[in-house]
């Protein structure tokens, strides 16, 4: 197929799913985008054109046709789909069952989960050789990672259809042959958090401190090198050695720390709230995101010289 004529459907148009949609219509494709008639449908339109802006494309509203409902997709055209709807597990069962129903049988069918494993999402299924996890990083139009999550019934060549995608928008995928618990980023992801909110809690470093040794130390080399390119760089024999000093003293609780539980429960849960590890206000939120994704632009912009 040509690219012009390439289709995906995305089902949710929440942040997420309005991002995922713009990354594909920039690269040619037309999104077909699913979303009940909400808030979020009524700001989809200025959403998009906004998402658009970012890899410097025009705002086509023709390549975005909306629906309020599944019936109304031309599901004959369309060659991959993407949920992106709520973290819960029983309406997105109810809605892969329905799209194991109305989509073609060649049709990809994934998941931008974050967390919930494909093959739960699949469980009783007759198609989950064609299921398969795409998690997506927000900002979904900047981060060009895109976790490629296989289920032990994912076919792997859907998986190599699927990233082959991908890579065609402009992603970068990440195969992860398992649908293991947190998948792979989030995996690390979280091995970093619980060590550095265990840290403030031991009263070792501030927020403030943490997030400047990640930002302007071992963290600033992430753009350049990967945890395991660097150790190369670096040299095993030394990395080997540090880790047997270090290992034993790093966390390894089974819970939240309460440096973080405690504020949520407190309702102190981040910008949307004005207040979390940091306080806020309306002012120094736009402008922290507009840092923020200034930053990832420049970084984006790093990568993307490597491959000319």
């Amino acid at each position: 197929m040509s690219k012009a004529g390439n289709t995906v459907a995305l089902i949710g148009g929440g942040t997420m799913g309005a991002d995922i949609a713009a990354s594909f219509v920039a690269c040619g494709w037309t999104a077909h985008i699913v979303n009940p008639p909400d808030a979020m449908r009524e700001s989809l339109p200025a959403r998009l054109a906004a998402a658009m802006e970012k890899p410097g494309a025009r705002y086509d509203a023709q390549r975005f046709p909306l629906h309020e409902a599944l019936a109304t997709v031309p599901w004959a055209q369309i060659d991959l789909v993407i949920e992106a709807i709520p973290e819960r597990l029983d309406i997105k069962q109810q809605l892969f069952a329905e799209l194991e129903r109305l989509s073609r049988a060649d049709t990809p069918l994934c998941s931008n989960s974050s967390a919930i494993p494909i093959g739960k999402i699949g469980a009783g299924l007759k198609t989950q050789s064609r299921m398969v996890g795409t998690h997506y990083f927000m900002p979904a139009h900047l981060v060009p990672a895109v976790e490629v999550v296989c289920s032990q019934y994912t076919d792997s060549k859907v998986a190599d259809r699927v990233s082959a995608i991908l890579k065609s928008v402009g992603k970068v995928p990440v195969r992860v042959n398992l649908d293991i618990p947190g998948f792979l980023a989030n995996r690390m992801q979280h091995a970093l958090s619980r060590e550095a909110l265990s840290l403030v809690e031991r009263g070792i470093a501030t927020p403030e401190d943490v997030d400047n040794a990640v930002r302007y130390g071992f963290g600033f080399r992430y753009i350049a090198a990967g945890p395991l390119l660097q150790r190369d760089h670096a040299g095993l024999d030394v990395h080997d050695a540090a880790g047997s000093t270090i290992y034993p003293d790093l966390c390894n609780s089974a819970v939240t720390s309460p440096v973080m539980s405690d504020k949520v429960k407190a309702g102190h849960i981040g910008m949307k709230a004005k207040r979390g590890f940091y306080r806020w206000d309306d002012e120094s939120i736009a402008k922290e995101k507009a840092r923020y994704e200034a930053a990832l632009a420049g970084a984006l912009e790093i990568l993307e010289r490597e491959k000319r």
